[in-house]
């Protein structure tokens, strides 16, 4: 325990971002905001175990709680990514103190109710949504690029040992006072973010040319996920385990109360527990990442899990079920923030809001769809049976997928290419013209067909990921060795978006492509414009001349 500790007291010292005041006083508050949103969904979960004995009740706390993110997660991670995240983090402080501190008096002056406690918590976990995608994405604009990767670790791994330790210090709090009271501690943990956010400078992340609408920035999140091969995998993870995990959060009340026969002081115990074992697994993950890949240290964490979830389902013995709420605890955050560093690793700046959110909204998902199954097998069958089918499940869901690998992202993933030269055009477009069709003419060898259709392979995941609706390459059978690149981008705008999303990979991976081309020819890239044949007038203007020459689209 005390190596741990020095490795990482040398490990932040090395990592020096803690040492910039603006980030060390918003990762601070970032703690702060993690610590109130756990304590308050602990306790929600405890005060309504304590006025109904219903099981599936006390689950549905979690459910509110986890709900808001499957409704709003898409849509705030595309709000963080187009508004300036500064106000979105503020607003969000405000909403959530007002929020729980209603909580607080409603609870300290006996008028809470389980449909009210129910409403109120939907109304923090709305609020959580829409501040984490943007706190989290604001990382990256607080560091130097060199610093950027030491700065999401200790992100990540703060962010899920305060998840961790709010439900003990939660229980703690219950045990010493009282849940009103507990819940006006929440409120005020909230501050310190509202104090960090004031010191920020605003920064206008967004891409040249016209602003990206709420609707079009959510699809293009959802298109840039299912294009990009890490990010499908890390959040098909993120789902497969939390809708598993979610039993033990979804139950913990009630295996204290029930399974042990414990008051509130065995639920602090309980939940102390938990949050040490986040702790030390959280201070093992530097020198983990340092031995081993990402993959391992996210399938050694499952398979701690699963263990520790039969243990707790198998004993009556208080001293027992601690060992496995600890070992619980060290798999939790083992996971999530290992995948919560891969995946910030993973997108580049202007698509990082939306895919932090898009792994968000499946682990918040699976919680609540988890806990309001677990919660309903548990009132059918029991919590022992509930607790082992999570783990049977865990370990199905493992099996069906393990060849589903996860990675952190390159530096080249998320760097933006160089910026590409200005279009010369003899008319300019309308921002919504469109759709755009991007065709790019390459004249190839018979010899190098094969590895020239491979290639391009790749560049298909860049043009798609990046904006293009659709995407095919023909052969021309009227010219030996002339093959035709052709992709469809909504708009004008989205196109002139498209050309500025590409990364040092992107570019990579047309560069390899171009190394087929003829010497002799150049590449020849045309940019036509749809016809709106209902408009006389504007059909002669809206089309657009070919680019001779320009290798990238």
């Amino acid at each position: 325990m005390f190596s741990s500790i020095s490795s990482l007291y040398s490990e932040l010292l090395e990592a020096s971002p803690l040492r910039r005041r603006v980030f060390r006083l918003f990762y601070f508050g970032s703690i702060g905001a993690a610590l109130g949103y756990t304590i308050q969904t602990t306790i929600a979960a405890w005060l309504m175990a304590t006025l109904t004995p219903s099981t599936l009740m006390v689950a549905m706390v979690q459910t509110a709680s986890t709900l808001p993110s499957l409704l709003f997660g898409l849509v705030a991670g595309s709000l963080a990514d187009i508004v300036e995240r500064r106000k979105i983090i503020l607003v969000t402080q405000i909403v959530l103190v007002i929020a729980i501190a209603v909580l607080g008096i409603t609870a300290l002056a006996g008028l809470i109710g389980p449909v009210s406690l129910l409403a109120l918590t939907f109304v923090v976990g709305t609020g959580f949504t829409f501040y984490l995608p943007a706190q989290q994405a604001n990382i990256n604009e607080l560091v130097p690029p060199d610093e950027l990767h030491r700065a999401v670790a200790l992100g990540a791994v703060a962010f899920n040992v305060a998840r961790a330790v709010g439900p003990a210090l939660a229980g703690a709090i219950v045990a010493w006072v009282n849940s009103g009271s507990a819940f006006l501690v929440s409120a005020a943990c909230f501050t310190a973010m509202i104090f960090a956010v004031r010191q920020l400078r605003a920064h206008h992340h967004a891409l040249p040319g016209v602003p990206e609408r709420l609707l079009s920035g959510v699809l293009s999140g959802l298109r840039f996920v299912r294009h990009s091969p890490g990010m499908r995998s890390l959040v098909l993870r993120n789902l497969s385990f939390a809708i598993c995990a979610s039993a033990f959060w979804a139950l913990l009340p009630v295996i204290a109360r029930d399974q042990l026969g414990l008051g509130a002081g065995g639920f602090g115990l309980l939940s102390g527990a938990f949050g040490l074992g986040a702790i030390v697994g959280a201070l093992s993950i530097p020198s983990q990442l340092k031995r081993r890949s990402l993959n391992s240290v996210v399938v050694s964490g499952t398979l701690l899990w699963t263990l520790a979830t039969l243990l707790i389902a198998a004993t009556d013995l208080s001293a027992v079920a601690v060992a496995g709420t600890f070992g619980a605890g060290m798999a939790w955050v083992c996971v999530f923030a290992s995948l919560t560093a891969g995946t910030q690793s993973t997108a580049p700046a202007w698509v990082r809001a939306r895919a932090v959110a898009t792994s968000l909204v499946a682990v918040q998902a699976s919680l609540a769809i988890g806990s309001a199954l677990w919660g309903a097998l548990a009132s059918a069958t029991g919590i022992r049976m509930a607790l082992v089918s999570s783990a049977a499940m865990m370990l199905v869901l493992y099996g069906l997928s393990y060849r589903i690998r996860v990675a952190l992202g390159s530096e080249a993933e998320v760097t933006p290419g160089f910026q590409l030269p200005e279009l010369a055009m003899a008319i300019e477009p309308m921002p919504e013209d469109g759709p755009v069709l991007i065709q790019v003419e390459y004249r190839i060898d018979r010899d190098q067909r094969d590895a020239f259709l491979q290639a391009i392979q790749a560049v298909e995941a860049t043009r798609r990921r990046n904006g293009a609706m659709s995407w095919r390459v023909f052969r021309d059978l009227g010219e030996e060795g002339s093959f035709i690149e052709r992709f469809i981008i909504a708009s004008w705008a989205e196109y002139v978006r498209l050309r500025n999303r590409a990364t040092v990979a992107d570019r990579q991976a047309h560069a390899a492509l171009e190394q087929f081309q003829r010497a002799e020819v150049p590449i020849r890239v045309s940019r036509l414009i749809g016809v709106d044949l209902d408009n006389a007038g504007f059909a002669p203007d809206r089309l657009s001349g070919s680019g001779a020459g320009e290798a990238r689209g």
